[in-house]
């Protein structure tokens, strides 16, 4: 399942929302806003995973993906744990995952200049996933800059 086949429209939250609220979402918006902490995420999204395979699949060092790591985890966005002699990270939950999805399905959209959908528009997403699946080469996973 696609994390928006599931996520409710953004006006749907029934509660009141304080200031309180806002500058925690503001907080870890903030920390998704680098390039390398969202791809750490987005790989952390799949499963569990250790330094050196993170290391291997963002262009970063070794030491810029364990600092990434423990701001992340000093944020409650990851967690960690030891096996052996490694530290094994894992995303911190589901609605993590859904936002770090939803915000490379945004830019993907935005990358390739494909008209955002409503959510009501059915047709249109069934078509954007086809897309997503057949440029699979092209899809989030690409944004990271060079």
């Amino acid at each position: 399942m696609r994390a928006h086949d599931g996520m409710a429209p953004a006006t749907s939250w029934p509660q009141p929302v304080d200031g309180t609220q806002l500058a925690a979402a503001a907080e870890v918006l903030r920390h998704l806003a680098d390039p390398t902490r969202l791809h750490l995420l987005r790989l952390l999204a799949t499963g569990e995973q250790d330094v050196g395979t993170l290391t291997a699949q963002v262009e970063a060092s070794r030491s810029s993906v364990s600092q990434h790591l423990g701001r992340l985890r000093l944020a409650g966005l990851v967690h960690a744990r030891r096996d052996g002699r490694r530290m094994r990270y894992r995303i911190a939950g589901d609605h993590l995952r859904a936002l770090v999805d939803e915000a490379l399905q945004f830019a993907w959209h935005e990358v390739h200049g494909v008209p955002h959908h409503g959510p009501h528009d059915h047709h249109r997403r069934d078509e954007h996933r086809r897309d997503q699946d057949r440029d699979h080469d092209t899809g989030p996973e690409d944004l990271s800059p060079r």
